[in-house]
């Protein structure tokens, strides 16, 4: 039985990791010794921290507030939960138990941006906000993707075995390049949202929709009444 990490391992981790990526803003931390991950994760390092430095370079890109790469580094939530994130996925598909969930857990329990393991995300990725962010276990997202807070690529229902057990099939959304999903936007189900398209926020989504468009929610009517 593969003996259950620690949170402070973990931590201890997240912190070689985050030396090893962006040495110019954190202090040389060694892995945990009583951690024992295979030498094939150890060798995706290089490839984690170049996707890593893609997402802070999407932020820099996307977001006009930004004052210097170092601010994004620092403080901005997608850096933290991308670095959990981008291990947790080589660790799912060397068939790691336990710890890929465990660490994309602790980025959700501070950033609130919630991402399975296994879920595929391309480079120049983009969290503006992040808080309430969902993405599911079966989501396909390329490259130069941006979503705003509370965006959900969630499952719209699913499939059950004859013991009465949920059947893991693909039944989350694929997101193609130079997608942008704004503010609370859910997207369900196994549909494809084609590139270079916007969905608008507050937008309920069940179907495909094809490249180069603009989805919408209709506007409501507001009412101003006097007070009495």
């Amino acid at each position: 039985m593969t003996k259950i990490p620690t949170i402070n391992q973990l931590k201890q981790l997240v912190a070689h990791l985050q030396g090893v990526i962006f040495p110019e803003y954190f202090p040389k931390v060694e892995a945990p010794q009583d951690l024992c991950l295979p030498d094939a994760f150890w060798a995706e390092l290089p490839a984690i921290s170049r996707l890593v430095n893609t997402d802070v370079d999407a932020v820099l890109h996307n977001d006009p507030a930004v004052t210097d790469r170092g601010e994004v580094i620092l403080s901005y939530p997608l850096t933290f939960a991308m670095v959990h994130y981008r291990a947790a996925h080589v660790l799912y598909h060397l068939g790691i138990p336990r710890i890929p969930r465990m660490l994309t857990e602790l980025a959700h329990s501070r950033t609130g941006i919630d991402i399975h393991p296994a879920a595929t995300i391309g480079d120049y990725f983009c969290i503006d906000h992040g808080t309430g962010v969902v993405i599911g276990e079966t989501t396909i997202i390329g490259s130069h993707v941006v979503l705003y807070q509370g965006v959900t690529l969630g499952a719209k229902n699913f499939e059950y075995d004859e013991q009465g057990r949920p059947i893991d099939i693909p039944r989350h959304p694929i997101l193609e390049d130079r997608v942008t999903v704004y503010s609370n936007t859910s997207i369900l189900g196994r549909v494809t949202i084609g590139h270079d398209t916007v969905i608008g926020g507050n937008v309920w989504l069940t179907q495909d929709v094809p490249a180069n468009s603009i989805v919408l929610q209709s506007t409501p009517e507001i009412r101003i009444k006097e007070k009495r």
